[in-house]
């Protein structure tokens, strides 16, 4: 399997300075500042970052779970929303809200709902932000 790769440069102090986060594929190459993460400004951020990732990993497992099943998917629409707070660690990262819905033909409402619930706990980022993954750090001075 590929490894996937991003790049993230930032330049100056937390409050004043301005960064640009790179994807690996070249798809995406944008600027984040402290207004655009913490507070509202243009540019992007990590955590709208996280919110595509679980919402495009979410959407692909839930239809090939219900493909899996039999049912013909038309169409599978998901929002993610990343909840950042302040709390005695720092800022965190304390929900992720998914909210999906589907057109799928000879589904009821309580299989759709079990087979979002397993795709939920077995997308790959919804794996990727349990607390036991392994992070490796390499740090370097130039």
């Amino acid at each position: 399997m590929a490894n996937r790769t991003a790049e993230a440069i930032w330049q100056g102090t937390l409050n004043e300075g301005a960064g640009e986060l790179k994807l690996g594929s070249g798809s995406y190459q944008g600027p984040y500042t402290f207004l655009s993460r913490f507070e509202t400004g243009a540019g992007t951020n990590p955590e709208e970052l996280i919110a595509a990732a679980e919402a495009g990993c979410f959407t692909m497992a839930l239809s090939a779970s219900l493909g899996r099943q039999g049912f013909p998917v038309t169409q599978v629409h998901t929002t993610a929303e990343v909840s950042l707070e302040k709390l005695d660690a720092g800022m965190t990262i304390t929900r992720i809200t998914l909210n999906t819905v589907g057109d799928v033909p000879g589904i009821d409402a309580a299989k759709f709902q079990e087979e979002a619930d397993k795709a939920k706990s077995n997308c790959i980022i919804s794996r990727a932000m349990n607390p036991s993954i392994e992070f490796v750090l390499n740090a370097t001075l130039k």
